[in-house]
């Protein structure tokens, strides 16, 4: 049953940062791509924005699509995990939770991540095929 619940945990959530990398890179799914994500990057003082954007969208499409499919499960929770470190920063003054823009979100997305780094990806992944972790 854990490694059910595993896969199940790396598909929601992979698949969840591979949405919103595609935000951030390609503008879709109702995202504005590098150069409107990079425009709020520098209005909350992320600079250079759009190089900024472009990083954050990598490591959350490539993280979410490793994370997915549970290969190279550490490495893919280190690059959610710092775009995530990156997001709490960001809204921490507007305190922990989302309904008030807080930084709830990026936490629990934070926690999953390093959680599943640290438990493993489970039976049910790529990891396990080519027996790397």
């Amino acid at each position: 049953m854990m490694d059910t619940g595993l896969l199940i945990i790396r598909i929601v959530v992979g698949l969840l940062f591979v949405g919103h990398g595609a935000q951030k890179l390609f503008g879709m799914f109702g995202g504005y791509g590098p150069k409107g994500t990079g425009g709020w990057m520098e209005s909350v003082g992320i600079k250079p924005g759009v190089a900024m954007a472009v990083i954050a969208g990598l490591m959350e499409f490539l993280g979410g699509a490793l994370f997915t499919v549970g290969l190279l499960t550490p490495v893919a929770a280190v690059l959610i995990a710092l775009a995530m470190i990156g997001a709490i920063k960001v809204h921490a003054p507007n305190g922990v939770w989302s309904t008030a823009n807080g930084y709830e979100y990026p936490l629990v997305m934070l926690a999953i991540a390093i959680g599943v780094a640290l438990t493993g990806a489970g039976a049910y992944s790529l990891d396990n095929v080519f027996n790397l972790f």
